[in-house]
């Protein structure tokens, strides 16, 4: 399999080798994962949104007036990652940021109209997406697999941590 060099002659394609069934769960999360993400770029590739302000501005219309830090925890980014998400998405004028009535240096944000509108047109396209990921899927292997992500992520929570936002408020994801 291998020629002069160490270089790999024939590199498995989806589904071969490690790469399917037999391959390590968490790899195939991940090839999971990232082929979806590229479904969604280039879903959304011509109304100039990537798939983290997809999950950010996704947050913001769920959960009006939530702060940068509770957005990087729900969408699994970084505070740091989300920040230039929202100056991005500020740009745009997608959405907007005052200032929390207590805390000043907290920011809250919320969707404009336009983030509202843009939202509406990325999840048309996510749904048929989902769709075609789902084909071929029952609804109850559909719930088993639903299940069964939520417990995988679940399982990477830290012990004893909180399910509530900043601001004390029960986070629903």
């Amino acid at each position: 399999m291998t020629r002069k060099g160490g270089s790999v002659e024939h590199l498995p394609a989806a589904g071969e080798g490690k790469r399917g069934e037999e391959g390590h769960l968490g790899y195939l999360l991940r090839q999971a994962s990232g082929a979806y993400r590229l479904k969604l770029e280039r879903a959304f590739a011509d109304l100039g949104v990537t798939p983290p302000q997809f999950a950010v501005l996704t947050m913001i219309v769920a959960y009006p007036g939530i702060s940068g830090a509770e957005i990087a925890r729900l969408a699994v980014l970084t505070p740091q990652t989300v920040s230039v998400i929202v100056g991005n998405l500020l740009r745009a004028g997608w959405i907007e940021r005052t200032a929390h009535e207590v805390h000043g240096r907290i920011q809250r944000l919320e969707a404009t109209a336009s983030g509202r509108k843009v939202l509406a047109r990325c999840r048309a396209r996510v749904v048929t997406i989902d769709r075609r990921l789902l084909e071929g899927i029952g609804a109850a292997e559909e719930r088993t697999i639903r299940r069964w992500l939520v417990a995988v992520a679940l399982a990477g929570e830290e012990p004893g941590s909180s399910r509530r936002g900043a601001r004390g408020r029960r986070v629903r994801g």
